[in-house]
Order: structure tokens, then sequence, then C-alpha cells
């Protein structure tokens, strides 16, 4: 396709891919060693590097996402200038908070990115505007999201923000897992995803919570205690939605993980599916109902 290293991380990616029926959740301790691994560095770029730094973090784990999801997408393969277009949108987007250009004129670009991709590429009429819906689906629901944390990094003490906003999401799934685990008996949507429990669900909301209050005590002292108790509880509702959508679109696929990048994770969309919902939601409840500007 002329994208050797996507070749090779979607490669990679897809030996892990299973449709394998649902088992007995049990605990993987992949899980821990691979947080063990990778929380130190996650910490350090957020809270003590520049700006800069968490973006190039995002935009390296959001293309390898977005590369999961065009995978899932096109199983047979996707055309490599669709590709090109799809990830030029998405680095766009993800970089509009750094430079002074407008969302207006962003969705513009992003568009017309598609429609060459797609006006140049060989396959059918109809095949071409399914594979841009596609393509633009990436960028909004990838990018999009990824952006507001860069967002939220520009405001006051961002760094904390974004800090606040990986602890409460990772409390959330961490809380839900192992809940769930424990004491998961009545499921929330089989349909969508059979694993997840309503134990599940309360788990992952306890430890939210508890500590979105500790944080606040910690290092997000600019949020008022109501306001991590709102947080607490929206972030653990708005990443079940997130974690359920995804899941949506790997059942529609007939696969369990979208990839295997991240032992005991499954793959990098997979990780990232409640952030792409809590991130929009935390960095405009901060930046318009708690009224954080964003630096000058």
């Amino acid at each position: 396709m002329g994208y050797p290293l996507a070749t090779k991380i979607l490669a990679h990616s897809s030996r892990f891919v299973t449709t394998s029926p649902a088992r007995t959740r049990q605990f993987d301790l992949r899980r821990l060693y691979t947080a063990l691994a990778l929380i130190p560095g996650v910490y350090l770029i957020i809270a003590h590097l520049v700006p800069w730094a968490l973006t190039l973090l995002l935009l390296v784990v959001g293309v390898i996402a977005l590369l999961e999801l065009y995978k899932l997408s096109f199983p047979s393969g996707l055309n490599h200038l669709l590709l090109a277009g799809g990830l030029t949108g998405f680095t766009l987007t993800l970089i509009q908070p750094h430079f002074s250009f407008s969302w207006s004129e962003l969705l513009v670009g992003c568009v017309l990115v598609a429609l060459v991709a797609v006006f140049i590429s060989a396959a059918s009429a109809q095949h071409r505007w399914n594979d841009a819906r596609v393509i633009l689906l990436g960028m909004l629901y990838v990018g999009f999201p990824l952006s507001t944390v860069v967002s939220a990094r520009t405001l006051p003490d961002g760094q904390w923000l974004v800090l606040f906003l990986a602890v409460v999401t990772w409390a959330s799934d961490i809380g839900a897992y192992y809940a769930g685990t424990l004491w998961g008996k009545h499921p929330l949507l089989p349909s969508i995803s059979p694993k997840k429990t309503v134990e599940g669900v309360l788990g992952g909301l306890i430890l939210a919570v508890a500590v979105a209050l500790l944080a606040q005590q910690w290092f997000a002292s600019q949020l008022p205690v109501s306001d991590a108790l709102i947080l607490g509880a929206l972030l653990t509702m708005v990443g079940l939605i997130g974690d359920l959508f995804e899941s949506f679109i790997k059942r529609r696929t007939g696969v369990k993980d979208s990839g295997g990048i991240l032992p005991g994770h499954g793959g990098m969309l997979d990780r990232l599916d409640s952030l792409l919902f809590t991130a929009p939601t935390f960095y405009y409840y901060v930046a318009y109902i708690r009224g954080l500007s964003p630096l000058s």
C-alpha cells in the first residue's frame, strides 16, 4: 500500500484479533504489567514536559487507534490515498488548538481532503462515497476528542486538568473491570457488550468519584469539590457510552479486540474508547461551565 509502518502496525494488531465466543472473565495480570510500564512515562509527558510533548504522544496513539478503526472498517484493505487523506485530516484536527485556524476552516479542509482522496481513487463510485464517510467518521471519532485533550492542556494549569481527566477516566475503567470480574451478575447490555454488568458500572462510578475527590485535594485544587463530584459521576457515564460505542463497532465487524498492541488491554482503540467521550465532555465542562479560559 506504500505505508510500511502502518502495514506493520496493522499486521501486529491483527494477529490478536479474535472472533471466538466470550469466556468467563478472569483477571489478566498483563493489564497490570502494561499499566505499570506505561503510566510513569505518560505522567512525565502530561505533568512535566511542554504541551507539544503531549500533542506528539496523542498523535502517535491516535494514529494507531485510527489505523485499527480503518482495519475494522476495511478488512480487505484500504486504498493508500484514502489512508493518507484520513491521517492528514486527523493530524490537522489534533494540532488545531496550537494554531489560529478555526474549526469551520478545519472542517472544510478535512472534507476537501476526503473528497480529493475519493475522486482520485480507483474504486467504484458507490465504494468511493462509502469510503469517504468512514474516513470522515474516523477524523471526527478519534481526532476531535483527542484535540480537546490538547485544548485542555492550554488552559491555566492545564497539565493538572489533563492529569485529572486521565486518572478519573482510568479509575472508572479499572473500577468497572475489577468490580465486574468479582461481583458482576447482572448484564448491562448483552446484545452489545456481553461482559458489561451493572455491578461493574457501580464499581467504576464509586472508584471514579473517590479518585476525583483525591485528585482535587492533591493537584487539581482549581476545581471545587462540587465539580470533582460532578465530574467523577459524569465522566463515568460518558465513558461508559464511549466503551459501548466501540463495542458496537466491534460487534458489527465480529471481532473481540481492535488489536493487540497493548498486552492485556487489546488494541489502542480499546484503551482510548472511554477517553474519546470523556475528553470533550471534560474540556467543555471546565472551559464553559467552570469558565476557565485558554491562555492567550
